[in-house]
């Protein structure tokens, strides 16, 4: 049971973790009803001790997905100023930091620059690039310079069996007490003060205690009210943590789970404020629903090879039509939320500049998509030129040389589905080794082009992959034994999720 008694004895507890060594602390915050209740325990302690005892610091982390729920979003960057403004007026030893993919691992980028799947539970492509990549890039940088760290979460035994389970099998590893080794990142100890609370503890400490950043934990409660009761998400360091798809601050593109309530929660209980975000869950919707189109992906892996499970051939990355498509959709939104959305959510920024920029290079020099379409979805929708000042590439093909190439195509062979591929992607190798003057390498290139190409169809390439590793078998030779079970088999749909990320690096 929580009370002022309690609360009082573990402020002294973490006095005493600050003060017994020099090692630098980290606190996970995801503006959340348990990390808040976290660093608020932390800070009410720290804020405690004399200034001269105030000697190491305290770096608060936030992690940014780029994708989060714009209600969330706000609130986070809103709590993050009020903690530096509090910080400097209390000359506290904590340090704020918002921590960001890398443009190359944002949601965007992948989904619809190389056309990943969605993600779906046994494939969270998105949770090591968005989430554990910057929080680990940056607790190994501190490790790096002060050798070891100690690593505060908000994480609860009461919040699920397996959370309970993993967190006493790590109790039983500690080298200090109330210190647990994190078990994927060497020299960093976990610190979890809220190990032992409920639900209601929770929010029995932040409705009882002032928020000492200024900031209302009874807002905090209205935030969670709207949604359906469940966890927040945590700061991630490995993939077993469970998914937040379904939890209040989740992204808001989360297909690990069928449906986000809370988002869709937000808006449906009687807010109509939130009526502005009604787009965004439809367009999540539509891709969680195309996990199960496979005619919406390549028959073929992203590197172009076959790769087959249970009598088919595992899909790769999304085709051209729908990425494509989805980018329009998601820029029409963004233009809605610029001109229709409450004041204060006109400046959200659902696909950034930089990452605008990196899917059009992927879709003209990784794909071979001369047709350089991003530019001209962008002014179909907000009517104005898309600016690349980095852009230096050649133009001399465009638009009319890739329609003219494709009604040739489909003209002369209406049922060849991969000619045009093979014709406009060799059309540009064969472009780009004569603009460079190097044409090291080109032979082999067209060469993996042609034998990637050469399907007539999914059933022609399905008869080819199945032929090949029949003689294979037959010989004594390596063959994937797994394409040969029953496709009714359970572990059918993840194996042929977690394949596509083989050759995708």
């Amino acid at each position: 049971m929580i009370n002022k008694e309690a609360i009082y004895n573990l402020k002294n507890i973490i006095k005493n973790l600050y003060l017994s060594d020099d090692l630098p602390w980290v606190i996970g915050y995801s503006g959340g009803k348990d990390s808040t209740a976290t660093l608020q325990l932390v800070w009410m302690a720290i804020s405690d001790l004399p200034y001269e005892q105030r000697n190491k610091t305290v770096h608060v982390i936030n992690t940014d997905t780029l994708v989060e729920s714009p209600v969330v979003s706000k609130w986070v960057n809103s709590s993050l100023e009020l903690m530096k403004e509090a910080i400097k007026k209390d000359n506290l030893p904590f340090n704020v930091h918002q921590l960001t993919p890398n443009f190359e691992d944002s949601f965007w980028v992948n989904f619809l620059g190389k056309g990943y799947p969605a993600p779906r539970r046994n494939m969270r492509w998105c949770t090591d690039r968005l989430k554990i990549k910057p929080v680990n890039t940056f607790i190994k940088q501190k490790i790096a310079e002060h050798g070891e760290i100690i690593m505060i979460l908000g994480t609860r035994k009461a919040e699920s069996t397996n959370r309970a389970r993993s967190m006493e099998n790590l109790e039983k590893q500690r080298v200090r007490e109330l210190l647990s080794p994190n078990p994927t990142l060497k020299n960093e100890y976990v610190f979890s003060p809220l190990e032992d609370w409920s639900n209601d503890d929770v929010w029995a400490f932040l409705l009882q205690f002032k928020n000492p950043w200024g900031r209302k934990n009874t807002d905090l409660l209205t935030l969670y009210r709207g949604a359906t009761e469940d966890g927040e998400c945590p700061i991630i360091q490995d993939k077993n943590t469970p998914s937040c798809g379904n939890s209040r601050f989740g992204c808001w593109v989360c297909t690990v789970v069928s449906k986000d309530k809370s988002m869709e929660a937000m808006i449906g209980n009687g807010n109509s404020h939130n009526d502005w975000m009604r787009p965004m869950v439809d367009l999540r919707n539509e891709f969680e629903k195309s996990k199960d189109e496979r005619e919406k992906r390549s028959f073929r892996k992203m590197a172009g090879y076959l790769q087959g499970s249970y009598g088919h051939l595992n899909h790769g990355p999304y085709l051209k039509q729908f990425r494509e498509e989805w980018l329009k959709k998601l820029l029409t939104i963004q233009k809605s939320i610029r001109d229709e959305a409450p004041e204060e959510f006109r400046s959200t920024i659902l696909i950034s500049q930089q990452e605008l920029e990196a899917i059009r290079r992927i879709w003209v020099l990784e794909k071979h998509e001369f047709d350089d379409s991003l530019p001209r979805i962008y002014k179909e929708v907000f009517g104005e030129d898309f600016i690349d000042p980095t852009w230096v590439f050649s133009d001399s093909f465009g638009k009319e040389e890739w329609d003219l190439l494709k009604e040739c195509c489909q003209d002369l062979y209406p049922d060849e589905t991969l000619l045009f591929e093979l014709m406009y992607s060799a059309l540009d190798l064969e472009r780009y080794s004569e603009k460079t003057g190097n044409r090291k390498g080109l032979r082999d290139n067209l060469k993996t082009l042609i034998s990637s190409s050469f399907y007539k169809d999914e059933n022609d390439a399905l008869s080819y992959y199945t032929n090949i590793n029949v003689e294979r078998r037959e010989y004594g030779l390596e063959y994937a034994s797994r394409f040969f079970e029953t496709y009714d088999n359970p572990r059918y749909q993840q194996d042929n999720d977690d394949s596509f990320l083989e050759d995708s690096e």
